[in-house]
């Protein structure tokens, strides 16, 4: 199986994550927090409490994980769209894709990678949701001291499957979404590519950005339910279970709780994305 797709995979990963980690940071707030009255409000009281260091809690853990995250994604996608369709990467940038092969790849990867995720997105949704800096005069520290004590004191006080909290809504939220993901891009660079050449940079950042986009909106109300089921029994067991926590949120908020930070995932899709598959695909051309 070719290396390249995990090596560029890798690269691509830890780029988007700088790029979109403030809008992450504030987006987890506004799903798992009920103290604020909308995304200025959290942007606020972010740099008013924390300074501009507040929207990057938790980032120092994923940009060392999302490497090996986001290599498995492409990797798995690209090697599985191999044995599907025994067509190279390049090879398929001058065939009219097969849209099916193209969604089960994805599928395929996303279901790989949620598993992958699970523990390292955990850690950063609960160091993200740690509203106090540390060592403040007046202020009782923050329960997580980094990425390493975070982790520790899941495994202490939850046990192993601590670190597994919120994954099946990972695995539900992943799976048909990257299949999505993926499909979409690589529709629209087929649509906007003309004479069968290979796309070029303007096609990578717009496919990229719109892919971004429609997976995560379809994605947002179980990223809702992900998000508190990882927060769940940082202090006491709230939900039951995924169902029960998508019944028990909408009966205390409405159905429109599985929307809350729609606004800042599309926001944040949009430029993310474009610069993950524009790096991506240049990366791939350069180690081909």
């Amino acid at each position: 199986m070719p290396v390249e797709e995990f090596v560029a995979g890798w690269i691509s990963g830890a780029v988007g994550l700088i790029l979109g980690h403030p809008l992450d940071t504030v987006k987890v707030r506004l799903q798992t927090q009920n103290t604020y009255r909308g995304i200025v409000d959290c942007v606020i009281k972010t740099y008013r409490r924390e300074s501009v260091l507040g929207f990057f809690k938790g980032m120092s853990f994923p940009i060392g994980s999302v490497a090996v995250v986001n290599s498995v994604l492409f990797g798995t996608y690209s090697n599985s769209l191999l044995l599907l369709s025994s067509t190279s990467h390049q090879a398929r940038k001058t065939q009219p894709p097969n849209y099916g092969h193209i969604f089960v790849a994805g599928s395929i990867a996303g279901f790989v990678q949620a598993y992958c995720l699970a523990p390292f997105d955990l850690i950063k949704v609960r160091l993200q949701n740690q509203t106090e800096p540390r060592a403040r005069p007046g202020v009782a520290p923050s329960q997580y001291r980094g990425p390493l004590h975070c982790a520790r004191t899941i495994l202490r006080e939850e046990g192993p499957q601590g670190l597994f909290r919120g994954a099946w809504a990972l695995v539900l939220r992943d799976t048909p979404t990257l299949g999505l993901y993926f499909l979409t891009y690589e529709g629209l660079s087929w649509w906007l590519t003309s004479d069968s050449k290979e796309p070029g940079s303007a096609t990578m950042l717009v496919a990229g950005g719109f892919a971004g986009i429609i997976s995560w909106t379809t994605a947002t109300p179980l990223d809702v339910v992900k998000a508190r089921m990882q927060m769940d029994g940082l202090k006491q067991r709230e939900y039951r279970g995924l169902l029960d926590c998508m019944v028990s949120s909408a009966r205390q908020e409405g159905p429109g709780v599985f929307f809350k930070g729609l606004t800042l995932n599309s926001a944040r899709a949009f430029p993310v994305n474009a610069v993950t598959f524009f790096s991506y695909e240049h990366l791939l051309r350069l180690l081909s």
